[in-house]
């Protein structure tokens, strides 16, 4: 199978005062620790960027991923997934996550790919805080919902829309999602 990764990271960051793609958790930017982590699928890996897409390519230089622009990030996550889908060449199967969840690793990205697998569901999607959502991975038999999404939803509605076609992999530290600095505490341990 071919599998690549979508890493969204168009957001205007407006609940957290600045491009919370740049901030830097542990000594390593938020998009950049996306981006490595995404690395995880062996395939064609795209970082769909937004309002402040120079600093941002900046901070993804030296990795084998493609800065795809998205001119109407201001419309929602959904027109970003819709640009990935489009930047990515032909997949078998895509990895979609956002550049603020910190806890996301190699590990965690293995972890899908394991269950899918194992499972051969259409959608692995991670769990975590009672709910399921990003990471996750999709197979090319979703792929057309991913693309007809209203430019305000994003993959979790897919997720959520047909419980019988999804595998879930426990990722507890999901559950940290930096959107106001407040979501930050210097020395939170986020190991999945």
């Amino acid at each position: 199978m071919k599998i690549g990764a979508i890493v969204l990271a168009a957001g205007g960051s407006s609940r957290f005062g600045r491009p919370k793609q740049l901030f830097s958790y542990e000594g390593e930017t938020l998009v950049r620790r996306a981006a490595r982590a995404a690395l995880a699928v062996r395939g064609p890996v795209v970082v769909v960027v937004g309002r402040e897409r120079e600093p941002i390519a900046n901070e993804l230089l030296g990795l084998p991923v493609t800065v795809v622009p998205n001119d109407h990030w201001q419309e929602g996550i959904g027109s970003s997934l819709r640009c990935g889908l489009e930047a990515l060449p032909q997949c078998d199967a895509i990895v979609i996550m956002s550049c603020d969840q910190p806890g996301v690793n190699e590990s965690v990205i293995q972890h899908l790919l394991a269950e899918h697998e194992r499972t051969r569901k259409p959608i692995i999607a991670s769990a975590y805080a009672e709910t399921l959502g990003v990471p996750a991975l999709f197979t090319a038999s979703v792929f057309g919902e991913l693309r007809n999404l209203p430019a305000d939803q994003g993959a979790k509605h897919v997720i959520l829309a047909q419980p019988g076609r999804v595998a879930a992999v426990d990722f507890p530290a999901g559950a940290l999602d930096i959107d106001t600095p407040g979501d930050y505490k210097p020395g939170y341990n986020v190991k999945p």
